[in-house]
């Protein structure tokens, strides 16, 4: 008897569905979790709004990585625009992969599925922030990401942020 893989399916987020808007909040609580993501549950109201959030942003779209059916990983992206390009391009907000399905292909498959994504929406480009110390950064590596530059006497672009609360 041949034990067949299990099925990888990528789709994007309806975040009216019930179970993709609990399965986008449980994967990203998952990951807010993880010591990747700050080592922390997300905040009970966050839980609640963000489904609705999301869908109330026309920016915003998420891809759901299941296996056999049970969501395993996620991308949460949004829309910008190059002034550069005069284009859009799209930031991967949040990538994550459950623990126990890491290291089966997941991440890389969200990957490309972002970047289909992105050239059915026109983007130039497709950017994300890691954490130096953050494994997946080789991942990233692999798949063509990198700092950003201009010109390498300018040195490469910092993702600063200032908190507002």
């Amino acid at each position: 008897m041949l034990s067949s893989a299990p099925a990888l399916t990528i789709g994007l987020a309806d975040y009216t569905d019930p179970r993709d808007g609990a399965d986008v909040v449980a994967l990203l609580d998952a990951y807010a979790r993880d010591p990747m993501g700050g080592g922390e549950p997300l905040a009970e109201n966050v839980k609640a709004r963000l489904a609705g959030d999301l869908a109330a942003n026309p920016h915003a779209f998420s891809l759901i990585a299941r296996l056999d059916g049970e969501a395993v990983g996620l991308a949460n992206c949004f829309m910008g625009y190059s002034t550069f390009a005069a284009a859009p391009l799209v930031n991967i907000h949040d990538l994550a992969v459950l623990p126990d399905a890491r290291g089966g292909g997941i991440g890389k498959a969200l990957l490309a599925a972002i970047e289909a994504e992105a050239l059915k929406r026109g983007a130039c480009k497709i950017t994300l922030e890691v954490l130096s110390g953050n494994p997946a950064r080789h991942l990233y590596a692999r798949e063509g990401y990198g700092d950003y530059q201009l010109d390498p006497a300018t040195g490469h672009a910092l993702f600063w942020q200032k908190r507002l609360t």
